[in-house]
């Protein structure tokens, strides 16, 4: 009976061992903002699905962070951070929780492309004709590529290939480490459309009218699908299926292999916004000021929710929560199912942004100037914010680096945050060391008791 219950004991303190260890590694990872859910680039991954694993968000301002310019890039949040260019030549990285800025990059013009962040790189496009290769943590850049055009397709990275299309009327596949180009492919009008990458292939729409499919390792065209008008929505390909809107008003759904019409539904008004796919539903705006719902095998509506503004943002689905911005100046959280408006969020402008769900916060630019952050604990706080005095930046004639001091721009703004994101990483600390006192105090109690008194082995 003494042995038995000694035995309990024995396991009882190991158990207890392994479950501090456990929350001991588990208070390692980042808080506030995890990793699980990061949204990399445009439309979450390089499939552009514009789905995300995240909690839904609530409605509150969080905080907001107040650039020289209209936001129409779409945050990339990765580890904390949040990535996103500006009208006023900008891309900045902020931090998640706070919106504090911790480093801004200068491009020659302005930056309507949304970043992608992959292997510690950012990767991104502005209308001085470039992509850019900056390093996520200081924002130095590593290479930049001239085209021969604007740049404000947003970057997708896969298999260490950065796609990208230009105002030049090409798609291009560059080397992610060195910015080299491995193929490149002319269309006949310009490449706004952001290149989605899905099985092999590239689906990216033109101002020519089409959308094209290309081999991703070479770039040879494997079929491209004529619309009424220009392209500028992005593809989603979704269980081998591409969605794309058209100007001509029309979403449509085709054979990822072929390029055959499975479907198409008829909006009022151009299609700019991108799909998101999720649960077997499409979800995309209309220049007709409506959001759409639609059964992703018929195209069939489920449902339509009316704004009071052109829908040019593409909708994001978190938590059974779709988010799209309208240019009624307002950021809108839906109910999935119905439709049925949840809760809306004012900004003083236009938002074509398009919204990025991470850990539960909704991250969205407007043409007010500001990139926000809308969640659901407040806690008003000030903080002044600026942007460093030198900022590297790219020849651009070569390939060559140099610095430039940039007059420093300080501005204090009051903003909203949750108080337990700011509080997240002190309390992080705080636990690691008590833990690991308590596990050395169980590990020395073990040790003990495995040793009988007769000083026999149990």
């Amino acid at each position: 009976m003494v042995g038995e219950i000694k035995g309990m004991r024995i396991k009882f303190e190991r158990f207890f061992l392994v479950s501090l260890t456990v929350l001991l590694c588990l208070s390692l990872l980042p808080s506030a903002v995890g990793a699980s859910d990061d949204w990399a680039m445009f439309r979450h991954d390089a499939a552009h699905s514009g789905y995300s694993t995240s909690s839904s968000s609530g409605g509150v301002q969080l905080w907001s962070f107040t650039t020289g310019s209209n936001v129409l890039s779409s945050p990339a949040v990765v580890g904390g951070v949040v990535y996103v260019g500006s009208f006023d030549g900008y891309v900045y990285a902020l931090n998640a929780s706070s919106g504090t800025p911790i480093w801004g990059f200068p491009t020659g013009d302005q930056v309507e492309s949304s970043p992608a962040v992959v292997g510690g790189v950012v990767y991104v496009g502005s209308a001085d004709d470039y992509v850019y290769a900056l390093n996520a943590s200081s924002g130095t850049p590593i290479w930049g590529f001239p085209t021969g055009g604007a740049v404000t397709s947003s970057p997708a990275v896969a298999g260490g290939i950065v796609y990208v299309g230009s105002w030049d009327n090409s798609t291009y596949a560059l080397n992610a480490a060195t910015g080299a180009v491995i193929w490149s492919y002319p269309t006949g009008g310009a490449v706004a459309s952001s290149p989605a990458v899905a099985g092999g292939i590239v689906y990216v729409g033109s101002y020519d009218n089409s959308t094209y499919a290309l081999n991703a390792i070479t770039g040879d065209p494997i079929w491209s699908f004529h619309t009424g008008s220009i392209v500028y929505s992005s593809p989603a390909v979704v269980g081998g299926v591409v969605y794309v809107g058209s100007n001509d008003g029309n979403v449509y759904a085709l054979n990822g292999t072929t390029g055959a019409v499975i479907w198409s539904y008829p909006t009022a008004s151009a299609v700019v916004s991108s799909p998101a796919v999720a649960g077997g539903v499409v979800y995309v705006g209309s220049w007709d000021k409506n959001t759409y719902a639609l059964n992703a095998s018929s195209g069939a509506k489920i449902w339509s929710f009316v704004t009071g503004g052109a829908v040019t943002s593409s909708p994001a689905v978190a938590g059974g929560v779709v988010y799209v911005g309208s240019n009624d100046y307002n950021v809108y959280a839906l109910k999935a199912s119905s439709g049925a408006k949840i809760w809306s969020f004012t900004t003083g402008s236009y938002v074509e942004s398009s919204p990025t769900v991470v850990g539960g916060i909704v991250y969205v630019g407007s043409c007010d100037n500001n990139t926000y952050a809308i969640g659901t604990h407040t806690n008003t706080i000030t903080v002044t914010t600026s942007v460093p005095n030198t900022i590297t930046t790219i020849i651009q004639t070569s390939t060559i680096f140099k610095t430039i001091t940039q007059p420093p721009t300080t501005e204090t703004e009051t903003v909203t945050t949750s108080a337990p994101a700011v509080t997240d990483l002190f309390m992080q600390l705080l636990w690691i060391p008590l833990l690991a006192v308590v596990a050395l105090l169980a590990v020395a109690l073990l040790r003990k008791n495995k040793t009988s008194p007769e000083g026999k082995q149990i």
